[in-house]
């Protein structure tokens, strides 16, 4: 798993590249979960990962209680097909915003107030 990290409009922007399972889905919590601060905005860019174990979805739901715990925001955008399907599944699509592509989810998450 690799995790490249930007910021651009005051917005942590994550590129993860690999697949989220029990081996990496640790590295990715311990790498974005202090990102989470009060009023954090994080776009989470999922277009290279193709797999998402039960472990990568624990950890989604990990950065998403944290966020809502601190009115931030985590928006994800480039969802594969299956990581999708399952997500849906699982009922983790209600619990974030998913954009179609960067450029969208800064609107996104610069246009909304908290």
């Amino acid at each position: 798993m690799e995790i490249n990290l930007k910021n651009q409009q005051d917005v942590c922007i994550a590129e993860l590249i690999g697949d989220m399972d029990g081996q990496t889905s640790s590295m990715v919590q311990e790498k974005l979960l202090p990102l989470l601060t009060p009023q954090s905005k994080i776009i989470l860019n999922l277009t290279e990962v193709e797999y998402m174990s039960s472990a990568g979805l624990r950890v989604l739901l990990n950065l998403y209680k944290q966020a809502k715990n601190q009115a931030g925001q985590v928006i994800l955008i480039g969802l594969s097909e299956d990581v999708k399907d399952v997500m849906e599944v699982t009922g983790f699509l209600n619990f974030f915003t998913l954009s179609n592509n960067l450029e969208t989810a800064l609107i996104q998450v610069n246009g909304t107030s908290n």
